[in-house]
């Protein structure tokens, strides 16, 4: 009964069989599966075996040799999914954790604009950045000579290569083409939001880009007044640059408003006694408004004898400026992770 023993003895030596890697593993299944391994010597030993042990001995071994099998191909398909999962590995890939994004500084500050004047019923408006003569400008009452339909200020598209002189299809300068699209498309009342980029053709400086974005507010309805213009404007200022803040309304000049004004707040930094920010006046200009001119009105098929509004626009970069005090406007679309990372909490 040696025999019987040797196979109980490899028996349980199999059942504990460990290997740490495909090499190991190789090494176990040449030590007893081999021509000359201990399993084969076993059955090598099974032709002295008498012949009324042969059956019982017989179905020992095939046993041991079936076991034996099984455990080398289950340790060498643990080994095959190990490899499988390493080869999905990005060893190249940072130990750190992966840092979560944020967002961007101007979406921040558009979206509390957008947010503050939904709550006194503004809905927002999108337009085309790829734009005609008409709604930038024919419909906004510019005459055919005004200097901001020259090359040196708007983005012309040619439509031809070679063609030299501008055309009528051009990068919006202003989102205020926004506004004819909804007042051709809408009757009255019409109280619009209109974010977005626009372009210019002016120098990259610190104070000034190519493009840039644009947040303007259209109001039409029955008896608008300048009065309603100026509430609007200071629940804004309020809202977004803190209960004290005041407002000043300068005369001043736009094509598609009548009277048209500049608005200016008390400086958020000096609370409006004098600082190098605000150069000593306490004031900061941050958009520019007016009553709609009836032209643009009549233009857009409204009648202006029943109908009146108010119209603004304000540069979310330069309300981003007052806001986190950011001093260079190419800050902001450079993607400087590090000019980025300081808005992760905002």
């Amino acid at each position: 009964m040696a025999l019987k023993d040797s196979i109980q003895s490899l028996m349980t030596q199999v059942a504990d069989m460990q290997a740490a890697n495909a090499e190991e593993l190789e090494a176990l299944r040449i030590k007893y599966l081999s021509k000359k391994g201990e399993i084969t010597a076993l059955f090598n030993e099974f032709r002295n075996v008498p012949n009324e042990q042969k059956r019982e001995i017989g179905q020992l071994l095939n046993q041991l040799r079936q076991e034996t099998e099984g455990r080398i191909n289950e340790l060498r398909e643990q080994f095959e999914t190990k490899a499988a999962e390493m080869d999905k590995l990005d060893l190249t890939r940072t130990p750190d954790p992966i840092e979560l994004g944020t967002r961007h500084p101007l979406s921040l500050v558009r979206e509390e604009i957008e947010d503050i004047f939904s709550r006194i019923g503004f809905t927002i408006a999108q337009g085309p950045e790829v734009e005609d003569d008409k709604h930038v400008y024919g419909m906004l009452n510019f005459a055919p000579e005004h200097p901001a339909r020259d090359m040196q200020d708007t983005f012309f598209i040619e439509k031809e290569i070679g063609v030299q002189k501008p055309t009528d299809v051009l990068l919006r300068s202003h989102t205020s083409s926004v506004q004819t699209r909804v007042m051709t498309s809408q009757k009255p009342p019409i109280r619009v939001l209109c974010p977005g980029r626009v372009y210019r053709n002016e120098a990259i400086s610190a104070r000034a880009h190519c493009f840039f974005h644009q947040v303007e507010g259209l109001y039409v309805d029955k008896n608008v007044s300048y009065a309603d213009l100026r509430e609007a404007l200071l629940y804004f200022s309020k809202e977004m640059f803190g209960p004290e803040t005041k407002i000043r309304l300068r005369p001043s000049y736009f094509p598609f408003t009548e009277p048209s004004a500049e608005m200016d707040i008390s400086c958020n930094i000096c609370g409006g006694k004098g600082c190098s920010f605000c150069k000593g006046t306490g004031w900061v200009e941050i958009l520019g408004c007016g009553m709609v001119d009836p032209n643009v009105l009549e233009s857009c098929g409204i009648d202006s004898k029943i109908y009146s509004g108010y119209a603004f626009g304000m540069g979310v970069e330069r309300i981003t400026n007052l806001k986190y005090r950011v001093k260079d406007l190419r800050l902001f679309s450079e993607n400087d992770v590090r000019f980025l990372r300081q808005f992760e909490s905002c």
